[in-house]
Parts: C-alpha cells; structure tokens; sequence
C-alpha cells in the first residue's frame, strides 16, 4: 500500500484546541507598567509572571494568541537539549553547565505546579527523554553527554535500551520529564492573566518602538502602547537595536503525525541529530487502543531545499519505522539558534533602559520560554538570578570562543545577499512557465519581483526584497509562502507578513514589463 502524505497546514494543536477563545485588537492607545510583545510561551510566561508580581501587563500578539511557533512545536518540556551538556562544560565551564540545567529544570517545575493549581487540561504526561545515536562510532560521544548531564545536575545515565522499534548505539536518559499540549496550556494560563486585568491583544501587529521614559509601541492599528518596560517576545526579535540577528540563524523543521496502536508507543521523548534531525514523542488520542505519533525532523534554512521531499522523507521515516502508522497531519515550524548555543534573554542592547528580549532557543522553546519569563520578571522587578549572566545578550567572550559558528552564519546570509540577486538575474525564471499553485523570482522593469499564480492561473507580484533587510525571498509551494533565507522571514503570497522578523509587507507590484534577465539587480 502506497503511503499517504497528508497535505502540510495547521498543526495537530492548533486544531485540537478550543475555537472560541478570542481576543480583541488594540483599539484605543494603552499605558501600562509592561508591554509584551509575542504571545508565545516566552510571551504569556512573562506575563502571567509580572502580573502575579503586580505590574499591569499588556500583551501584544500579531496573530492568534500560542498560534505562531509555540503552535507548531512538538512539546516536549525537557532540560535535555539533545547533546548539549558536555559543549557547555567546554565553553562556559562546568558552573555554566549546572546553571542551565538546573534554570530549565525549575522552569519544567514551575510548569508542573501551574498545571496543579490551575488544573489546566493539557494531556500533560511524564515521559523520560532520550538523546539517542544508532551509529557505533557515535557512542563514546553519548556516554561523555550522559556524564555531563549528570555532573551538570540531571538524573542522566547512559543506556542502549529504549523503547524504540530499532537498536540504538547509545542513549542519554533523563527520567522525570514532561510532553503536553502547548497551546491548551497556554490558553489557561491567558485567561488566568485577563482574569486579573491583563490586556490581550490578538491580531495587534507591533511595527515600531520609540525609546523613552516611557517606551511606545506603534502598532498597524494605528493606535500605541506605552509602556515603562518593554519585553520582545517574537521568536526572533522584531526590534534588533543590538544587531542580535548576525548571531541568530533560522531553520524550518517538518512534522508529520499519524495514528498508531498503542501497543506500538515508544513510551519516552527520543531525539537525534542523525539522518538530518528525528524527534519523536506520541500524545493521547480520544480513540480506544490508539495514540498519535508525532515525528520531526528534515530541517532547512527557509527558502531554501525542497520542502515537499523533506516531507515526504520523514513520512516515510515514520511508517516505515512505525508499522501500523496512519499519517493525518502534516506541518512545518521553525526554529532559531543562537550561534554561541546559549539562548538570549535579557537586555535588548547595551544601553537598554527597561528594553527586554527572549530568543535563540534552539528547538527547546517550551522549558527555555517558561524559563525566559521567570528570569526577565525577576530582572523587571528589580531582582536578581544565578543564571542572568549565563544568558545575558550582551555576553561577548562566549560569541568570540564560538567563533566559527558566527561566522558560518555570516558567510551563508552573505552568500544569499549576493548569490540571490545574480541568480535573480542570470537565471530569472519566465512568467508563463510559472504553474499553477507555484511562484518564483522574476525580473520586471530592471526589479527582482516576487510571482505566484494561483490555483485558478491568476498571478499575484509583490516585491522579491525582504523589508527586513532586503535578502531576496523564494517561493515555498509547499506551504505557499515567500521565505527570506537571511534572517527566516515569511510572507503569503499577496505579500502579508506571516512570520517576523520583518513587520511589514512585501509591497505590491504590476506585471506592465515584461521579464528583462539582463537588468541589473
């Protein structure tokens, strides 16, 4: 029997959740103590933190609220981060190690306590997580993590015994850990906070920020939020004042889920760097003798590869893995790593005066977001913490001592600065050989413009630079998206910005020229 490839589109929490919570947008300007914005995990941890601390809080959210990453993620609140501990203990010593498990070990704690006392409803279970290699030659590098991890304060031992459908060489294994449901947790933890007189704003893009005593938010609604202290919460910073984006790199991973026996659960969270990235967990299904499998992987630099074929790979993966495997959905999300390891929570820049900032959690938002609120309303009120200086954005010495990896980031955006405008005009693809469904970067007039054509043959032409920094976009059919490859901005087809960094839209453009390759970029 030939394998179904469920079309990619909302992920399994977003549909699961319930559709009638809803928030207004910002229709009049607003004074509060704090403004968030990014209603995310970093976002409402943050929040729900300050107002329990007694600061007026206002939320800023661009779309819907746990409806960006924090929607997409496969939702495992773990502190084992794949094989990072014995990288820790080389570049920031062993205290530096310990600090960051013990930082996301009480941000998983404090998760667990909310979901008692609220008695939020989000299939939460306990898992042991797994960091797993099925390459031989692998193992020494496993059990050298599986020390770290251990000396670094975890319950870590080293085994070649799991609960997966294949041998593995080695894995790290961490008892205690959690998997839930994002977004139905962070759905409670909303309403708890408009509750106690938060504002939530959904559908309140934030487009400009005015530095003062107070701050100001300009928002496309046309009205404003002052606030004293600012916190950006977007994944990636929509506001860099400290060029955080030259030690950011974005990457887009797939999802694909499916219903399998229950007999057949791995009973555990298991994640390697092998085979180009497999992550696997299952949740509960309202199906007697079933569960839904959840595997990812297959990750890209965005507007780059085939993402069709990267998610035909891991569906393949799966059923092949997991026989019995039923694929229902298929999604994609994406990441941000911070190139010296370490997330950036803290001061937005050198300067900053009540100007805050989460990002760079590679892949392990859920514990790293819940983290990242405690830590910034901990330092909004005046506090301090063991690990701010661990994850302080202004750190240099652990960018320079990770030098290789900033630079590598540096090269791949230069590259496609470069690279993409003489592809753009060198190899500029005719508009009638656009199919339907499809798009690509053409020339117009002596411009770089972005084109789809639609399913009924109409084309749509938007600008084809990035208004982030004007890196040149490419056409995802896939998920029907212009992806920008520098800094992982993304854009609908009509130019509508659907993922930060940039704010505003690709501006419209005609087709009156026809396509001239020999134009300058």
């Amino acid at each position: 029997m030939s394998t179904r490839y469920p079309p990619l589109g909302p992920s399994y929490w977003m549909r699961t959740a319930p559709g009638d919570e809803s928030y207004p947008s910002l229709a009049s300007d607003v004074d509060v103590d704090v403004a968030v914005i990014g209603a995310g995990m970093a976002g409402i941890s943050t929040a729900h933190e300050l107002m329990r601390a007694g600061r007026t809080v206002a939320v800023l959210e661009a779309g819907r609220l746990a409806g960006g990453v924090t929607g997409y993620t496969t939702a495992k609140l773990t502190a084992l981060h794949g094989m990072v501990y014995a990288h820790l203990r080389k570049t920031r010593g062993a205290d530096g190690a310990r600090l960051y498990a013990r930082s996301q070990t009480e941000a998983i704690e404090h998760a667990a306590a909310l979901v008692e006392e609220l008695g939020i409803d989000c299939d939460w279970e306990s898992r042991h997580a797994y960091s797993y290699v099925t390459d031989p030659a692998q193992a020494d590098q496993v059990r050298a993590e599986a020390e770290a991890a251990r000396e670094a304060g975890l319950p870590a031992i080293f085994t070649q015994v799991t609960g997966l459908p294949f041998e593995v060489a080695g894995a790290v294994r961490v008892e205690g850990q959690y998997q839930f449901h994002p977004r139905n947790y962070l759905l409670v933890l909303a309403a708890d906070l408009a509750a106690q007189g938060a504002l939530i704003l959904e559908n309140t893009r934030v487009t400009g920020l005015t530095e003062g005593e107070p701050h100001t938010l300009e928002t496309d609604t046309g009205n404003v939020v002052r606030a004293r202290d600012v916190v950006v919460a977007t994944h990636y910073p929509v506001f860099d004042r400290a060029l955080l984006f030259s030690r950011l790199s974005p990457r887009r991973e797939f999802v694909v889920a499916g219903r399998m026996p229950d007999s057949l659960d791995p009973d555990g969270m298991y994640i390697t760097s092998e085979e180009n990235t497999r992550s696997v967990r299952t949740a509960p299904l309202d199906e007697p003798g079933k569960r839904l499998l959840l595997v990812t992987g297959e990750h890209i630099t965005p507007g780059t590869g085939d993402p069709e074929e990267c998610f035909r790979r891991l569906t393949d993966w799966a059923v092949a893995n997991f026989p019995g495997t039923e694929p229902m959905y298929g999604w994609a999300t994406q990441d941000t790593d911070a190139t010296d390891t370490v997330p950036l929570v803290g001061p937005l820049h050198p300067g900053a005066r009540g100007l805050w900032v989460a990002t760079g959690f590679r892949g392990w938002g859920m514990s790293g977001g819940i983290m990242a609120g405690r830590l910034l309303a901990t330092l909004i009120d005046g506090g301090s913490s063991p690990w701010a200086e661990l994850y302080d954005p202004r750190r240099l010495a652990p960018v320079l001592r990770e030098a290789p990896r900033f630079l590598k980031t540096q090269a791949k955006v230069a590259r496609h600065f470069v690279g993409d405008r003489l592809a753009a005009v060198t190899g500029a693809t005719p508009v009638e050989d656009i199919e339907p469904g499809d798009g690509a970067v053409v020339r117009v007039g002596g411009e770089s413009v972005a084109v789809h054509r639609d399913d009924e043959g109409e084309l749509h032409a938007v600008s084809a630079r990035c208004t982030h920094l004007g890196c040149l976009v490419d056409f995802n059919a896939a998920e029907r998206a212009w992806e920008c490859p520098c800094h992982g901005s993304r854009f609908g087809p009509d130019g509508s910005v659907l993922q930060g960094p940039a704010t505003r839209p690709l501006p419209r453009r005609t087709l009156r020229h026809r396509t001239d390759p020999s134009s300058s970029a």
